[in-house]
């Protein structure tokens, strides 16, 4: 590593949280801070809902999934989730957000409580703020590798808790001061830069593979797209699984994840937002296949030796980090770097600290908040969920090299909990019109509990042909498989329409007509 690209990291570190600062100017309102007065482009909130749920797991660990894809996998078939993102975004931009943007709503699950209840409406936020806060423990801690290699390099020895609370107060302060609209900026921003740096990073690679690797590549089956073989159950990517899960992940995570929905009620109008989710999709699609194809000619690069055991890293989540600092010249690798740990600064406080004022603690309080309290316990709530974040990252930086999946698929894992559980409160209230805040709430406690045990409780054993449900372990000598993480919201979903749609069945239809002419006289 070389003086220019300690500088470059630097000076990136300390300009982006005061850009951030300064283009989220001052804040008037809790409006302004959480959902943003002065609205926003649409492709700008595109980029920044992009950068949001990609960052730094795109940069780090979605190029090691094409590396260790094995033939039989394919590398590229992680492609097939993208595809299913565009398809669940187009429904979420028609079916959700005409309700969030119109109704001039603060967080998704304002919806929920106008459908429902203000228990409902509690009970998804704190799911929602669990989860978040989980997912992007994980983010952190994902920033924190890079600066590991790097720090190592120097001969530095930094431990991940140190790097987590350095990278977690940059984070917190132009969150802090600027508001939704330093975040949304600032994601833009960031997203351009990685993906510059990602550029850079092909030039180089481009001139050190030999003859030949292209043709090596193909017949190791690294571009295969699409995967109709492995058994949809339990495979890697399997088109049905993939492609159906991850429609379904994304309708849950960009229609009922406040951390998206938030970027998305800051455009203009509804059109405005529609253009940004769809558009996004896209973006992720070409996003995915940029990196992959570096993880691919990564693998071309080392000739595909294990990460671990061949080149001496902690994990394999190590490995482009790695490349970065020993193969790039000067200039390049921190401009690089610097793109990695601007995908840190990518802030889910502002999601935190709406969801959390507005949905729980002034539900608690009962009184109504006046608007310079939302604002003064909006920022407090930003500071509380930064610490959290810090303990959380340090936490999973402490436990990753017990775990043989790549970050990115450590932190979807997390989100399959309860992203169809989220997803079927949204859809149980609109398809089902006699379903009551009682029916929303047992049916999602239940769908949890259920999802939570197909994940840990069910294994598989067997060939893609023979599979049968080993409940008791007793097959130590064949290998045991887990069901794919890419079903988990569908069944999610399943559950909740399921157990909630039977529950609806108890009460009379409803007559919205009736109720709100009574409603108006009794007012």
């Amino acid at each position: 590593m070389r003086a220019l690209d300690l500088a470059i990291i630097a000076l990136f570190l300390v300009g982006m949280p005061l850009l951030g600062v300064w283009i989220g100017g001052r804040q008037k309102s809790a409006t302004d801070y959480f959902v943003s007065e002065s609205k926003i482009s649409w492709w700008v909130v595109c980029l920044s809902v992009v950068s949001a749920e990609t960052s730094t797991l795109t940069v780090l660990s979605v190029p090691v999934v094409a590396y260790l894809a094995t033939p039989a996998q394919g590398g590229m078939t992680y492609l097939t989730l993208a595809l299913g993102y565009i398809v669940g975004r187009i429904v979420v931009s028609f079916v959700l957000l005409p309700k969030y943007i119109a109704g001039d709503l603060v967080t998704a699950y304002a919806f929920l409580g106008k459908r429902y209840g203000d228990g409902m409406r509690a009970t998804a936020s704190v799911t929602f703020l669990f989860t978040r806060l989980l997912a992007d423990g994980i983010r952190l801690f994902a920033t924190a590798i890079p600066i590991k290699v790097v720090l190592a390099a120097y001969g530095v020895s930094a431990g991940y808790w140190t790097i987590v609370v350095v990278l977690g107060l940059a984070m917190v302060f132009y969150s802090f001061f600027g508001g939704v609209r330093a975040v949304v900026w600032v994601d833009a921003i960031q997203m351009l830069w990685y993906v510059l740096g990602g550029v850079g990073v092909i030039w180089v690679l481009a001139g050190k593979l030999p003859d030949g690797w292209f043709g090596k590549a193909f017949d190791a089956n690294k571009f295969q797209i699409l995967d109709f073989t492995s058994s949809p159950l339990t495979g890697a990517y399997p088109f049905l699984a993939a492609f159906f899960g991850g429609a379904l992940l994304s309708m849950a995570s960009h229609g009922a994840d406040q951390l998206i929905v938030q970027r998305l009620m800051a455009t203009r109008d509804v059109k405005a937002s529609q253009k940004a989710l769809i558009a996004s999709g896209v973006v992720v699609f070409l996003q995915f296949a940029f990196f992959l194809f570096i993880g691919v000619m990564m693998w071309a690069f080392y000739k595909g030796v294990d990460p671990v055991k061949d080149l001496k890293l902690n994990n394999k989540d190590e490995l482009f980090a790695h490349f970065i600092v020993t193969e790039l010249p000067s200039g390049v690798s921190g401009f690089v770097i610097a793109g990695i740990l601007a995908a840190a600064l990518s802030s889910s406080l502002g999601a935190l600290a709406s969801s959390t004022v507005t949905d729980v603690y002034e539900r608690i309080r009962k009184t109504p908040m006046t608007d310079e309290e939302r604002l003064k316990h909006g920022r407090v709530w930003t500071l509380v969920w930064a610490g959290l974040l810090i303990v959380c990252a340090g936490l999973f930086a402490s436990g990753n090299a017990k775990t043989s999946d790549p970050i990115v698929v450590q932190a979807l894992g997390i989100a399959g909990y309860t992203y169809g559980a989220l997803l079927g409160a949204f859809l149980l209230g609109l398809i089902f019109k006699k379903a009551s805040q009682s029916d929303a709430i047992i049916a999602f406690v239940t769908t949890v509990l259920v999802v939570g045990f197909v994940i840990l409780g069910v294994k598989f054993v067997g060939d893609a042909q023979t599979l049968t449900i080993d409940f008791s372990r007793a097959n130590a000598a064949k290998k045991v498989l887990s069901l794919s993480g890419w079903w988990n919201t569908p069944l999610g979903v399943a559950v909740t329409l399921i157990v909630g749609g039977l529950l609806s069945l108890r009460h009379k239809p409803r007559r919205p007509d009736v109720e709100e002419a009574a409603a108006a006289q009794a007012a």
